[in-house]
């Protein structure tokens, strides 16, 4: 993680972002030297206790300030649930589709073949793979 040696302050900073008492305390959760994958209601579960309360509509409004500035990656799984990634890095998910569980693919080995002709004028930002899975 490209981060991780430097204050959480000075990593908002960087990124353009005012660091407010609850950015601090998101980007305190969020970025810990592992990477997570989360919903914003999992994270708004987990920080809303501490000593600086956080409302829902925060966390979302700084989710979206994070990702916007590049800190985080959304990751649609479906029309009503979007994951948050803190590996910004290109990469593949697995989907837990019974325990609900976005998890990371070791890319290594991987290989993407047989792409279709791109619109005039288009060029290939990302390619996003989910494989999802379900207990046998």
């Amino acid at each position: 993680m490209p981060y991780l040696n430097i204050s959480h302050k000075d990593r908002l900073s960087q990124a353009g972002l005012r660091p407010t008492k609850q950015r601090l305390r998101l980007s305190e959760w969020l970025f810990t030297g592992e990477d997570k994958h989360f919903t914003a209601e999992q994270l708004h579960r987990d920080v809303k206790d501490g000593t600086e309360p956080v409302s829902l509509a925060t966390v979302y409004n700084t989710l979206s300030a994070f990702t916007r500035a590049g800190l985080l990656k959304t990751v649609t799984v479906d029309s009503n649930r979007v994951y948050y990634d803190t590996n910004t890095d290109a990469h593949y998910h697995f989907y837990d589709e019974d325990g609900l569980v976005l998890s990371d693919i070791d890319s290594r080995g991987i290989e993407i073949t047989g792409l279709p002709d791109l619109p005039v004028g288009a060029d290939v930002e990302r390619i996003d793979i989910i494989i999802r899975t379900r207990k046998n």
